[in-house]
C-alpha cells in the first residue's frame, strides 16, 4: 500500500505507518502544488491513498477522474497527538477502501 501524506499532515505521522510505503508532499518537493496536480501526481506515481486533513479536497476535485483513494482524518488540528488517534480506525478500514472515492475517518 503506497500512501502520500498531504502537506497539511505532519510528516511525523509517517513513523506510525511503518507497515506501509509512505511518502510526504514535503519530501517529494511538491509543497504548494494545487490539488488537481497533486491528484494527477498520485495517479502517475502509483499511490493508492492520498491522506489529508483537508475536508474540502474531496469537494474540490472530481474523484471519478483519479484512480486513487482520498482519506480525510476528521480532526481539528494537525498535531501528531490528535492524528494518531485516528490510526486504529484508518488501519481497520484500509483494505476496504475503493479507488475514486473519499473517506472521512473518525476516531
Amino acid at each position: 500500500m503506497k500512501i502520500l501524506l498531504d502537506e497539511c499532515v505532519t510528516k511525523r505521522l509517517k513513523d506510525h505507518l511503518k507497515e506501509y510505503e509512505v511518502l510526504t508532499v514535503m519530501e517529494l518537493d511538491l509543497s504548494g502544488i494545487k490539488n488537481g496536480k497533486l491528484m494527477t501526481f498520485c495517479v502517475e506515481n502509483n499511490f493508492d491513498i492520498l491522506l489529508t486533513i483537508d475536508k474540502n479536497l474531496m469537494f474540490q476535485q472530481n474523484l471519478d477522474q483519479y484512480p486513487v483513494t482520498v482519506v480525510v482524518f476528521n480532526c481539528r488540528t494537525s498535531k501528531i497527538e490528535e492524528l494518531v488517534t485516528f490510526l486504529p480506525s484508518f488501519k481497520s478500514q484500509i483494505n476496504n477502501f475503493q479507488k475514486q472515492k473519499a473517506y472521512f475517518i473518525d476516531k
